[in-house]
């Protein structure tokens, strides 16, 4: 009997390959429904900006091996290369340069037998915690279409919250993995720097603050994803040791007594909404009933230093990368206000800066790494706050009109270079990490970090919590993770949209076991 979409559904991408395998379904049965799904929904919520059900069905006429041959599955339009067509980078001057070969972790997936049916969207260049590039228009959150899905792998995130695939393909350079899995109550972990190399076509991203995995509905999926995808490339500057065994194996063991610390207090001290607050406390009270020791603590560093190194790294960065567009043909009027306001902000930070602030990394890395002798793992809200409305993330336009004054002029730049617009920038960029101050720590220190759906709003928004761990620890992660899944399930946790037969959890909160 054929496989329908509620089974679809109630399988992760693990579940779906053993039926494959099985013979219980087979690729084609499954790339019809992910297609069908795909043409019903992704109209809603634009979560795919570049389609490849043709390259798909190709593939499938093809014998799939692997622990995933058959399920289909979505990349991220941004580092994630295919061989043959554009890494748009939510910019249509990126969009018009075919990549000329698979990246590393398009290539593990492939020998996996993945069956890749389309580019998920990103804001441009992936800079923000939101999904809107003007390239493909904003992408909505399926739990509510006025509301986010978070960023940069936003597309990612709705495309799996709406149930089109069971994975889909991310990276995280600031929390863009993580803040897309609080926003749409998925499972998503970010590796530890050099655990998954970016490759071949960049030796690090980021100076090796951003990581690559998946957002997912389960963490055995996430487990499955390391395993596939961990390991370097040819050229990779730093390649992290290999575990004892594989992740998914791991991730079956009980983490034991874990020591918890944990703070709800803004690293950049602006407000964090009471239910990021509320999501913490009925975690912690879960993790008492598990077993856990868990207490107030945070590790000693300056949060707004840690902010200033991050801006550095972001200013610059754009302004590199605006370079190499303008290097292979493209003008920078091809490129959106905001990305051309960082990168004249960039090129008029000089390289001692940049490199002074780059240095700033290792005292957060010390910090860390002195609060993990005493504990095993930092817990954190993920967000600030509930995933935000669309305008919310929309400059006023009386701001917009401004600052094109000033960037079209020149006046930007000559002020920036002579430190007068600091204190503005400064209270932009804390204006702007207001919403998602919790998660660069990891990418600067190169710790693997995790956000588990364990919370959904009054208004029903999903709203995930944040644990970090020390340089290696994605096992201890995984471990508590599977534990948390079994004690408050959330793999079956629908939005409306999605059509599962599951319903939604109730508003305002998932059960905390007692």
């Amino acid at each position: 009997m054929p496989i329908d979409q509620q089974q679809y559904l109630n399988n992760d991408a693990t579940g779906l390959a053993n039926m494959v395998s099985q013979g219980d379904t087979s690729a084609t049965e499954l790339l019809d429904i992910a297609i069908s799904r795909c043409e019903q929904l992704n109209p809603s919520i634009n979560a795919i900006c570049r389609p490849m059900y043709d390259i798909a069905r190709e593939r499938i006429k093809q014998p799939l091996s692997g622990p995933l041959a058959g399920v289909p599955i979505l990349i991220k339009d941004a580092v994630q290369d295919y061989a043959g067509l554009p890494t748009s980078n939510g910019n249509q001057a990126f969009n018009r340069l075919p990549a000329t070969q698979h990246s590393h972790i398009v290539r593990r997936l492939l020998d996996a037998g993945a069956v890749i049916i389309g580019k998920t969207n990103t804001p441009e260049l992936a800079l923000k915690g939101v999904t809107d590039p003007k390239a493909f228009g904003l992408t909505r959150n399926p739990w509510n279409p006025e509301h986010t899905p978070g960023g940069s792998s936003g597309g990612s995130a709705a495309a799996v919250a709406a149930g089109l695939v069971p994975l889909a393909g991310a990276n995280d350079g600031g929390g863009s993995i993580r803040i897309p899995a609080a926003c749409c109550g998925l499972f998503g972990l970010r590796p530890s720097r050099g655990r998954v190399s970016p490759g071949p076509a960049y030796a690090e991203i980021w100076e090796g603050a951003s990581s690559d995995l998946v957002l997912s509905r389960s963490v055995r999926d996430a487990a499955l994803s390391l395993d596939l995808m961990a390991g370097g490339n040819p050229g990779d500057p730093f390649i992290i040791a290999a575990p004892e065994q594989d992740f998914r194996t791991l991730a079956k063991r009980e983490p034991g007594r874990l020591r918890i610390g944990f703070s709800t207090r803004s690293p950049v001290d602006r407000p964090v909404h009471p239910e990021a607050i509320e999501a913490v406390q009925r975690t912690i009270a879960l993790l008492h009933s598990l077993g856990h020791d868990v207490e107030e603590a945070q590790p000693e560093y300056d949060g707004h230093a840690l902010a200033r190194s991050y801006l550095s790294l972001y200013f610059g960065q754009v302004a590199a990368t605006l370079q190499q567009a303008r290097d292979m043909g493209a003008s920078e009027g091809e490129f959106e206000l905001l990305t051309r306001i960082l990168a004249a902000l960039g090129r008029a930070q000089s390289s001692g800066e940049y490199v002074s602030r780059h240095r700033d990394w290792n005292q957060f890395g010390q910090a860390l790494g002195t609060f993990y002798q005493r504990y095993d793992l930092y817990l954190t809200p993920t967000l600030a706050h509930p995933p935000i409305r669309h305008e919310q993330a929309e400059l006023p336009s009386r701001q917009q009109q401004i600052l094109r004054l000033m960037l079209d002029s020149g006046l930007l730049s000559f002020m920036a270079r002579r430190g007068w617009l600091d204190t503005m920038i400064e209270g932009m960029a804390l204006d702007n990490l207001t919403y998602v101050p919790f998660t660069q720590l990891a990418n600067l220190t190169g710790t693997p970090a995790m956000s588990v759906p364990l919370h959904w709003t009054a208004d029903g928004l999903p709203l995930g919590v944040q644990f970090c761990a020390p340089s290696g620890g994605e096992a201890l992660l995984l471990q508590l993770a599977t534990q948390l899944e079994t004690a408050q399930p959330w793999k079956d946790h629908w939005p409306a949209m999605a059509g599962a037969v599951s319903p939604a959890p109730s508003p305002a909160h998932a059960p905390v076991a007692s």
